[in-house]
């Protein structure tokens, strides 16, 4: 009964957190045009600037992700999560307040500052709390009921953003940004102990290491441990990598595709993203549930990654503006690679570790979001642009699935071991 009622108070942080975050999602790339290029359709300087920030992100939380984890071992998951959540609020406050040129800036400053410190953090904290609560064989299901209801908010935000004017968008928010942090604060009860247990594994155990906490070289040293330990888990980290630059290449460029390409503005890409969160809940709180136990996590990889590549191929050939509402509805088998792969990272670890594995995974992710941007936001202009070397605005998203397939030639060779106690795998610690 416990476990179930920390879940569901779990659930219900992730979806405020999501929700206020995911509704300024179609509204961001207008503000952005009218603040820096007011009246264009095109606009170099706006696809750079996103790209930078995305690239500065992700170097920060290559860095820091890990960090947070071993953190969150040994501190609980509620104590770590109010510091994200806290966060998050105040670049949100700023475009509430005013969307001109110069707060515009304050904003991405601000956003890509706290960002590298907690971008993805409430994902990764959150998902270390399933696993501190849940059973192995039920993981998979429980995690894709979690993204479930990340990607209804993803559509009750969007929905909000349709009808919303563009500062009132902001307004909520922030406000629904406030609201997530005092329900957590109240409701959500701390997950684990903060003592190590004999049984924990893999790192716990390992010959002649003293923990040096707030050490960044030592919580890098030990991610990397944990993927030369476990081969499985440095295969899921491997298939992460790509299918994030994927995603990411996909992401930064399909707005200012889309907006050059069809004139999209703020209601079509709210339109877009509702279809696409739509098919995303029904996957993961009824598909996934059902399909995870029958074809297990390694095949809903590879349907998941498969499904990615044909979405991003669509949007690349996109003819009419009613096709990129069609390869929307694809993103219904797309969402099963993260869901999958974070539960093979849990399984893979120790009960006092899970902090550790997700932050491995999460540091990976992170690391694509620095090379994505910086390989895909100049593509994009430049194939946006009058300038393109041959007539193809949907060039840099084609590009995009070509790392989708690497991700899911990856996915077929991935083999999981039978049910092992993690400790034996720890011996081979040197």
């Amino acid at each position: 009964m416990e476990e179930k009622f920390g879940q569901s108070h779990l659930f219900m942080t992730v979806f405020l957190h999501c929700f206020a975050s995911r509704m300024v999602a179609p509204v961001i790339t207008d503000v952005t045009m009218a603040a820096v290029c007011p009246g264009q359709d095109e606009c170099s300087f706006a696809v750079y600037l996103t790209g930078a920030q995305h690239a500065i992100i992700g170097l920060g939380s290559v860095v820091v992700m890990p960090v947070i984890g071993k953190l969150s071992d040994t501190y609980g998951r509620k104590f770590m999560l109010t510091l994200p959540l806290t966060l998050s609020i105040f670049p949100l406050a700023i475009l509430a307040y005013k969307r001109t040129r110069y707060y515009l800036y304050a904003y991405y400053m601000l956003k890509t500052v706290i960002a590298m410190a907690t971008e993805g953090s409430v994902l990764l904290l959150a998902l270390a709390y399933v696993a501190d609560n849940v059973e192995e064989s039920r993981r998979a299901s429980v995690f894709a009921i979690m993204s479930g209801f990340s990607s209804a908010s993803f559509v009750l935000g969007n929905l909000s953003a349709r009808f919303l004017s563009t500062s009132a968008t902001f307004q909520v928010a922030a406000g629904m940004s406030v609201i997530g942090l005092v329900y957590m604060r109240l409701f959500l009860p701390e997950s684990m102990s903060r003592n190590v247990s004999e049984n924990d594994c893999l790192l716990e155990k390992s010959p002649s290491k003293k923990w040096k906490l707030f050490m960044t070289v030592d919580s890098l040293h030990e991610a990397i441990c944990l993927l030369r330990i476990s081969p499985t888990l440095s295969k899921a980290a491997v298939i992460a990598f790509f299918s994030t630059m994927a995603d990411v290449g996909l992401y930064s460029s399909l707005m200012y595709y889309l907006k050059a390409r069809f004139h999209f503005n703020k209601d079509q890409f709210s339109d877009l993203m509702i279809i696409s969160g739509i098919a995303e809940s029904m996957s993961q709180l009824i598909v996934m549930p059902i399909l995870t136990p029958l074809l297990g996590e390694r095949k809903m990889i590879s349907l998941g990654l498969f499904s990615s590549c044909a979405c991003m191929v669509v949007y690349s050939i996109a003819w009419s503006p009613w096709v990129p509402y069609v390869a929307a509805t694809i993103s219904i088998f797309s969402i099963f690679t993260y869901p999958c792969l974070r539960s093979i990272a849990s399984i893979q670890t120790g009960p006092s570790e899970q902090g550790k594995a997700q932050g491995c995974i999460s540091s990976i992710c992170s690391l694509a979001n620095i090379f994505s941007p910086l390989a895909f936001s100049p593509l994009t202009a430049l194939f946006i642009s009058n300038n393109a070397p041959f007539n193809f605005p949907g060039f840099s998203i084609l590009c995009s699935s070509f790392l989708a397939v690497i991700a899911f030639a990856q996915s077929i060779t991935i083999r999981l071991p039978p049910a092992e106690n993690c400790c034996i795998i720890s011996k081979n610690l040197v």
